[in-house]
């Protein structure tokens, strides 16, 4: 019984790291998302990194709207194939921030560990507390 691969809490455990995590990218996203176009562009200079040399502005906006939005929408459990890919791709791009800026561990360590996240909760889903479950219906993970 000890060892069964049987987890009851699954789904509880799914609701605590979404609302938590979700939270927790809001409290992060909305200074960066209030900061403005020079904020924004800021943010966004990150994309010249992989050649995306054009409105920095634009792309620092998306990366705030991912964060705060996504956020939001992470701890809802509401349009999770929307939001856990957009906050996924956004940490990717602050993890090659911090590296390419010559960071340490301790500087790119969130932005990877974040990403690593997503990319599990990607795969898992939202579980049965989520409004996409509640709302769509139907476990289709």
């Amino acid at each position: 019984m000890f060892l069964s691969n049987r987890y009851p809490a699954h789904d509880l455990g799914l609701l605590i790291i979404r609302v938590g995590i979700g939270l927790m990218f809001m409290a992060h996203g909305y200074p960066k998302l209030a900061g403005g176009p020079e904020a924004w562009a800021g943010v966004g200079g990150v994309m010249a990194k992989v050649g995306l040399n054009f409105a920095p502005a634009f792309w620092g906006f998306l990366a705030a709207l991912a964060e705060f939005g996504g956020g939001a929408l992470l701890a809802l459990g509401l349009l999770w194939r929307l939001a856990v890919p957009a906050l996924l791709f956004t940490m990717i791009m602050a993890t090659v921030m911090h590296l390419s800026s010559g960071d340490g561990f301790n500087g790119y360590a969130h932005a990877l560990e974040s990403a690593l996240l997503f990319a599990g909760l990607l795969l898992v889903g939202p579980g049965r507390y989520s409004l996409d479950e509640k709302l769509f219906g139907g476990r289709r993970w």
